[in-house]
């Protein structure tokens, strides 16, 4: 019996461990915080769920490989950023807090300086088209969760322009005192090489980014973009932006486009088109290397001053 009775005591005993442990577990799982949690991953799935049958989404899809994400995107602008926004959700997230980070740090700006200037100075100057695939990422993104506007987007899009480009000028322009040194970065290397000096004689493109490890590591998607109008794109990207950005990149007709960052170019024109915006109109609609250079001077706003390297597979 005495036996008995120890077991017996031993089993109260766990019993009311187990017990001590559950209500203050029962507590946890019960408080507002956690159930926010479980609300906002439910109404996650949901969106998911509910955007697999999303008409904007017909024929767009995502796989990874490689530590690469390939992300195909095609229709009208608003129907490709809304599959841009909507497949790269979490990448854009996560991309957006690393940029926001870096911009508020290296600058001493806050967020919403940068929010300012994107609706302020760059949204006017963004043609149409491309207005429309900005605001359908952000469609994207709300259907999967994700808090950001278009001022966000738009910073996002605009972050190898507005750090070393806009607020160096806008601290010389209102004569800021204490500010930090900015200087434009010194980016890549790259080169394009063609007739005698390649096998076959072909065109060889090549190049390499140097950039932080902060920024590199998320610049890992190859965007495959059928646009309505213009030619079909291949490029590597930053999840959320519109161009390469690399820039690495070939479009259906032949043309491939790289370049490296002039290094400590300083100049910035606020009445100009946003660098972002023109080189993917450059991409998109040049047919040959005369246009993509004029596309890319029209309303040349300074921003992202680069030496380009440029290839026509059909001149060869």
């Amino acid at each position: 019996m005495g036996l008995q009775r120890r077991l017996v005591l031993l089993g109260l005993i766990a019993i009311l461990s187990v017990g001590a442990l559950f209500v203050p577990l029962w507590g946890t799982l019960r408080s507002p915080y956690v159930r926010s949690l479980a609300t906002n991953a439910a109404h996650r799935t949901k969106a998911v769920q509910a955007g697999a049958s999303d008409a904007r989404l017909r024929g767009a899809y995502r796989f990874e490989r490689g530590q690469w994400i390939y992300v195909h995107l095609e229709g009208p602008p608003a129907r490709i950023g809304f599959q841009h926004g909507y497949l790269l959700a979490p990448e854009i997230a996560d991309a957006f807090q690393a940029v926001k980070l870096i911009d508020m740090h290296d600058t001493q700006r806050d967020w919403e300086f940068f929010r300012k200037a994107a609706r302020e100075m760059l949204w006017p100057k963004i043609d149409a088209e491309y207005q429309q695939e900005l605001t359908g990422i952000v469609e994207g993104l709300t259907a999967r969760g994700v808090a950001m506007d278009i001022d966000d987007l738009v910073a996002l899009n605009a972050f190898e322009e507005l750090p070393g480009y806009y607020v160096p000028w806008y601290n010389a322009q209102h004569k800021v005192a204490g500010a930090p040194r900015l200087t434009s970065p010194g980016n890549c290397s790259a080169f394009v090489a063609t007739g005698r000096y390649t096998r076959g004689h072909g065109i060889v493109i090549a190049h390499n980014n140097w950039t932080s490890y902060i920024e590199g590591e998320r610049w890992r998607v190859v965007f495959d973009i059928a646009p309505e109008r213009g030619h079909r794109i291949l490029m590597d990207g930053f999840p959320g932006v519109i161009t390469s950005d690399d820039d690495f990149g070939v479009n259906s007709d032949g043309l491939m486009i790289t370049e490296t960052t002039i290094t400590q170019f300083a100049g910035w024109d606020p009445n100009g088109k946003p660098e972002f915006a023109r080189s993917r109109q450059a991409l998109q609609y040049a047919s040959t290397i005369d246009d993509y250079v004029r596309i890319m001077l029209d309303g040349n706003n300074g921003g992202y001053a680069n030496d380009w390297l440029l290839g026509d597979n059909k001149t060869g």
